[in-house]
């Protein structure tokens, strides 16, 4: 039957648009989602102490401070994504009321915000206390609650804490409840002794010079606002960068926290790819091989492409099972994987298991009865196989309550125990591997160790062995 023109026209269109819908969603799939700039924030704090009026090349400290820092004000402004705040401290009471709670948020974020930053700057005065930890506390109120911004602190100083706080502490305390990244801390007019006190509280520089405080400053505001790259090679044991597909996590030093989780990736040239990464936190690299390869903070130089590398060499463990069907253990045999002298787990496994080891010596542990402990070495970008004997069946065909245990024989006529036996009946299978063992038992209702009945056996692969106790 031949269908109308116009049918075949429509049917034509509606085809076309299922392609082009499918083929929009294997773009959706292939390309991950855009996300939106995160919003950055700055926040000054500023010494307006007493001491902040001591001259300095021949200008009080506060004016050079008070002038360098509108300069960089100025420079921002035009940043897209960028607010930035004031706190001051030390400027509302005479040194001489030692007031310890002077400090006050003078300009509250908002972009493009020089202009109130630099009016504010010219009407406030130095001359009171240095209440840097009570500072710290109250800057927790002045960044918005948003997680997804970037909270940047910047400390510009001349003295440490005069009111018995611990600023190191409070830094610490803010940085794990992810107040702020890990602060910037300037000291001005400083020697390289007074910055010891202060470089517990972030990534401290000393200015001994106004040149240095302008280069400083600079500085600061670059690696905060410029791109970070990183590219992880992970090699063999041979340097070549061959290894990939493994997840690494980028762990905040500070909180203890993951901040990024990434697959790693080799093109087809065989390059890693480049990461985004913040560089104003420090990291731990953990490569989640088996077992994991942890890097104590990893230098990442912000404002760079960085380069990381990493020797992982990896092989395979091929958990091969006995070729019988079905298997007397009702089901896959567990192994437990150690570096050979670690008391930890690296992996708990079934046998069927292809399973990556980093290159190394391991001890396998085979959860069969009895348990059966092999060594064995991985090797670079080779398989290790380890399997266990197809196992034999012990059948206790007496049904008794007693007290009874199974001991594997060794070749120096010692026994090992293995089992105990259920006290409420004797009568068992159970899937063991090949051997000579024992067993030894006394019934519930006997009225001394003397009617301990012993008997050792043989177990054979894919055999019955059956026994009974007291000749039941």
């Amino acid at each position: 039957m031949l269908l109308p023109l116009r049918f075949l026209a429509h049917r034509s269109i509606w085809l076309l648009g299922c392609m082009l819908f499918l083929v929009s969603l294997r773009g959706q799939a292939q390309n991950a989602p855009v996300e939106r700039p995160k919003v950055t924030r700055i926040l000054f704090l500023l010494d307006a102490s007493g001491s902040m009026m001591a001259p300095w090349e021949g200008q009080p400290r506060w004016e050079v401070a008070k002038r360098l820092l509108a300069n960089m004000a100025d420079s921002l402004n035009a940043y897209p994504n960028l607010e930035l705040g004031l706190r001051v401290y030390g400027h509302q009471h005479a040194n001489s009321e030692q007031n310890c709670e002077d400090s006050r948020l003078e300009v509250p974020f908002a972009p493009k915000n020089a202009a109130a930053i630099k009016a504010k700057l010219k009407t406030l005065k130095a001359q009171g206390n240095t209440p840097i930890t009570y500072s710290l506390g109250q800057s927790a109120k002045d960044f918005p609650l948003d997680k997804t911004s970037r909270n940047v602190l910047l400390l510009i100083t001349d003295g440490v804490e005069s009111c018995n706080g611990d600023p190191c502490a409070t830094s610490l305390a803010l940085q794990r409840k992810r107040v702020f990244l890990k602060p910037f801390v300037i000291g001005i007019g400083a020697q390289k002794e007074f910055g010891k006190a202060l470089e517990c509280l972030g990534q401290y520089y000393n200015a001994a010079e106004v040149k240095t405080f302008r280069t400083v400053l600079n500085d600061v505001i670059a690696q905060t606002l410029a791109k970070t790259t990183v590219a992880v090679n992970l090699t063999d044991e041979a340097g070549r960068p061959v290894e990939s597909n493994v997840n690494m996590t980028f762990v905040n030093n500070v909180t203890d926290q993951p901040e990024y989780n990434y697959v790693h990736y080799r093109d087809a040239q065989g390059k890693a790819d480049v990461l985004d990464i913040d560089a104003l936190q420090s990291y731990d690299l953990v490569i989640n091989t088996v077992p994991a390869v942890r890097q104590a903070n990893i230098a990442i130089k912000p404002g760079k492409a960085n380069v990381l590398t990493f020797k992982t060499p990896q092989g395979t463990l091929w958990l091969q099972s006995p070729n019988i069907s079905p298997n007397p253990y009702g089901g896959a045999v567990q192994a437990v994987v150690r570096a050979q002298g670690s008391p930890t787990t690296g992996a708990a496994l079934p046998f069927g298991t292809h399973q990556k080891l980093l290159a190394g010596n391991y001890e396998v542990e085979l959860l069969t009865l009895p348990r059966i402990v092999q060594r064995v070495s991985v090797r670079q970008g080779q398989t290790t196989t380890v399997t266990y004997a197809v196992p034999g069946t012990l059948n206790i065909t007496s049904d008794l309550k007693g007290f009874g245990s199974l001991y594997r024989l060794n070749d120096d006529e010692s026994q090992t125990w293995i089992y105990n036996l259920p006290e409420s009946s004797s009568k068992v299978n159970l899937a063991m591997q090949p051997g000579a063992y024992r067993l030894v038992f006394r019934t519930a209702t006997s009225n001394g160790s003397k009617f301990t009945d012993v008997r050792n056996f043989t177990i054979r692969s894919a055999q019955t062995t059956s026994l009974s106790i007291f000749g039941h």
